[in-house]
């Protein structure tokens, strides 16, 4: 029965919005700035839809319906085979080959966005087989909007311009056209789980509601396709994306104007003009002919933001988003400083500089003026959750000095003070941080001590090249008093996971970030496991955050507590997938697919991370090993887009929830930072060293080692003992006057901090060589800009206290 064109549709406001499965085969959008619509692809539909920027989805899908109008109505992305092609190489361009599982039909997309608009373009055939089909069957677009980031308060409605039925839905000043290039025969707008077009066609087997218009709620468009005519099932499908609605229904009529041709080959050319020297084609060091490697770089160029260029987010996915609502604004569709900067670096090591040195003025325009980056942020750079990673701030020093080694030109930028704020930052901080790189708790972690270790060497590196040589040793000597101490503070000597190796690197040695223990001993510490994971002792928990050590030129792969760790963490992590080897993340994690294949909800099982494979092909290398299993390994464990996972189901199969041993599970996918490790692997294997490696900091801590002759005391991390010997460097962030005393305060002496200009911190030094083992050195401060007293007393013991009293 057709109801009235002015009909409103019932079930207002439609169930609760949910998003869809981060299992994406693909992912594109047109290389050119003028057009900001993005697409991802899953079980041989679209998914999102981003618009205006890379973080920003708009759909939860689109798909076909397809019917008999009497026995059956199929649903494309659940009741047909799906094929994935790209016809073109160096490009993002899709051929979807959805098959009826008995042979009677199937359907072949060809999928770009209009090379200059914001215009997703689904050109679209559909071939029958079975004669008894011909004239009968009948295809219906399905279009669910979430438009502005949400499924609740969409509204949508019918639309026409110049005799062609078009369907529309706004919401918050975003608006979303859908058209085809042979017109709609009926629409409909409807409410999600009561009047929309699904419910609809699988009752009936055809199209009996016509409703005109649904209202702020979780609403879907849909539109008969006629495929009768002389095209036959020939025809173009274009959603289009904008600020209003005019200026969007003029960007779908004038995308349909043109031949689906003529934007095809437009999308294929500005793609293959990023491939920037065939000297970069490292297909020879890779086990597929390069595929994967050339597909990787155009997978991280794809999540670069085209208003916020620079900007690149670590997934356009959502995981686990079958169950996730309106409240998971961010899902992966954020930036990460971290995962940016994994990008930015492979991109590198491709050939490409123009992505990384926009990265790097991004990442300068978003710096705090104490020196921090946020723990991740939206495109235009406002911080989403507030933590701060050591890690993150010293990331973006390896960058700059990335691009430098490799002679990219950086023109008129001069990265510099973004440099030396935090450098100075992690001096002031370190070397605690306040999350680790799996954002889950504080400490010492080897990880992100490699990382700042090798980004401060990179800082004095400039400094010392700008002619700023006593910046340059202060760096460098505090970077030296971290690389002197890794041991202490993330090595455990009472390891009992493995028999006979008791001497290990630990995961991470937890302290409070706020107020740490400056002689926390990974022997003793509690390290509470998120997720649900309990408490454990720290030197129990282990994971391959110490390779970055390696990775980075601060230890070297032969070196004794290195090959240790590697014994302990294959013993535990390693799982010998059929794709090849794969390591989780640290025993006891608790994030990833439950054991059951339900998903992530709060608590789970950690997974096999491809990103783990790759960072021990690093490892191999460096320590004089073939990479090339672990090449092999992660071109395998992608799935038939070529999308590799964050995470890979490492039990035994689960059929019935599509979860199969080392293929990808619920979680983020393509996750950047997997294809990222990837091509700096392959890159990697080519150069003979790890492109990682920071040469200056291999030199000092591996090749020619450089001692420590200092201890570093700060408010952050306020020592109370030191070895005898040694110079106590006093560091603070404002002038100041320190009065002390050797002898119990029957005489004090008083020294004027001295200032480094370029960090914008002081320094006072105390050479301990002629005070006797049991000295405390005892100050406090007098600051001058408030002219007020510390309001307490500090001390520094000499020579090694017994063991009990720093635990």
């Amino acid at each position: 029965m057709s109801l009235p064109e002015s009909s409103q549709a019932f079930g207002a406001p439609g169930i609760e919005p949910r998003w869809t499965s981060s299992a994406k085969n693909g992912l594109g959008t047109a290389y050119h700035t003028s057009c900001r619509a993005w697409f991802t692809l899953s079980h041989g539909i679209v998914n999102e839809i981003y618009y205006p920027s890379v973080d920003e989805p708009n759909t939860r899908d689109f798909q076909f319906l397809i019917s008999d109008g009497e026995t059956f109505c199929h649903e494309e992305k659940r009741d047909l085979d799906h094929q994935i092609e790209y016809p073109e190489r160096d490009c993002l361009f899709y051929r979807l080959i959805n098959s009826e599982r008995s042979g009677r039909y199937r359907i072949v997309k060809h999928i770009v966005t209009d090379p200059h608009q914001s215009v997703l373009i689904v050109h679209t055939q559909v071939e029958i087989f079975d004669p008894s089909l011909r004239g009968k069957l009948r295809l219906y677009a399905l279009l669910a909007p979430h438009l502005a980031r949400h499924g609740a308060g969409n509204s949508g409605r019918w639309a026409e311009i110049s005799g062609n039925k078009l369907l529309h839905a706004d919401r918050r000043g975003i608006h979303l056209v859908m058209g085809c290039s042979k017109g709609f025969s009926r629409r409909s707008v409807g409410y999600v789980g009561s009047s929309d077009g699904w419910q609809d066609l699988m009752a009936h087997f055809k199209m009996d509601w016509e409703y005109q218009s649904a209202e702020d709620g979780n609403i879907a468009l849909t539109g008969e396709i006629d495929l009768q005519g002389g095209d036959g099932g020939e025809f173009t499908i274009a959603i289009a994306l904008g600020r209003s609605y005019q200026s969007t229904a003029a960007k779908l009529m004038q995308s349909l104007a043109e031949s689906f041709d003529v934007h095809r080959d437009a999308y294929v050319r500005q793609w293959q003009h990023t491939v920037v020297n065939p000297k970069y084609d490292f297909s020879g060091h890779t086990s597929d002919g390069g595929h994967m490697y050339r597909l990787s770089r155009c997978i991280l160029l794809a999540h670069e933001d085209k208003t916020f260029q620079g900007a690149l987010i670590a997934s356009m996915s959502i995981p686990w988003g079958e169950t996730k609502g309106d409240s998971d604004l961010g899902g992966y569709h954020l930036v990460w400083t971290r995962d940016m900067v994994q990008s930015a670096t492979a991109l590198l090591a491709t050939g490409q500089t123009g992505t990384p040195l926009r990265a790097l003025v991004w990442l300068a325009s978003i710096q705090s003026a104490d020196g921090s980056f946020p723990q991740n942020s939206w495109i235009d750079g406002d911080a989403y959750w507030p933590g701060l990673q050591l890690d993150e701030i010293a990331a973006p020093i390896l960058l700059a000095w990335r691009l430098r080694k490799h002679g990219a030109n950086l023109g008129l930028f001069d990265p510099r003070v973004m440099i030396f704020r935090a450098a100075a930052y992690l001096i002031r901080q370190g070397p605690v941080t306040a999350q680790g790189r799996w954002e889950e708790n504080a400490g010492y972690s080897p990880s992100t001590l490699a990382t700042v270790i090798a980004g401060l060497v990179c800082a004095a590196e400039f400094a010392d090249q700008s002619d700023e040589t006593s910046t340059a040793d202060f760096i460098l000597e505090y970077a030296d008093w971290l690389a002197a101490h890794l041991e202490e503070w993330t090595v455990t000597k009472r390891g009992d996971l493995v028999e006979g190796f008791p001497c290990h690197y630990i995961r991470i040695n937890p302290a409070n970030p706020e107020a740490p223990d400056p002689h926390a001993s990974p022997d003793t510490a509690m390290l509470a496991i998120a997720n649900g994971g309990g408490l454990h002792p720290a030197r129990n928990i282990v994971g391959g955050d110490f390779l970055h050590l390696v990775r980075l030129g601060i230890r070297a792969a032969g070196d004794p507590v290195i090959r240790d760790s590697v014994k302990v963490l294959d013993r535990l992590l390693k799982r010998d997938l059929p794709q090849g080897p794969c390591w989780r993340r640290y025993n006891g994690d608790g994030y990833g697919q439950k054991e059951d294949g339900c998903a992530f909800d709060g608590t789970g099982i950690g997974r096999s991370w491809p990103i783990l494979t790759g960072e021990r092909g690093h490892y191999e290398l460096a320590a004089g090993q073939d990479p090339m299993p672990f090449i092999a390994a992660m071109e395998k464990f992608a799935n038939e887009g070529g999308m590799i996972s964050e995470q890979l189901w490492d039990a035994e199969d689960l059929p019935e929830k599509n979860l199969l041993r080392g293929l990808p599970t619920g979680a983020a996918m393509p996750l950047c930072w997997s294809h990222a490790e990837y091509v700096s692997l392959v890159r990697s294997a080519h150069d003979g060293v790890c492109f990682d490696r920071v040469e200056p900091a291999f030199q000092r801590y591996v090749a020619r080692p450089v001692p420590s002759r200092h201890e570093i005391w700060s408010l952050r991390h306020p020592l109370r003992q030191m070895p005898a010997g040694k110079i106590l460097r006093v560091i603070v962030a404002a002038d100041a006057t320190v009065i002390w005393s050797a002898d119990g305060w029957t005489n004090t002496q008083t020294t004027d901090a001295v200032p480094d200009d370029t960090l914008n911190l002081w320094s006072v030094d105390f050479p301990t060589e002629n005070h006797p083992v049991g000295t405390a050195l005892e100050f406090t401060f007098f600051w001058k800009e408030s002219q007020a007293w510390e309001g307490g007393n500090y001390s520094v013991a000499i020579g090694s206290l017994d063991p009990s009293s720093t635990s």
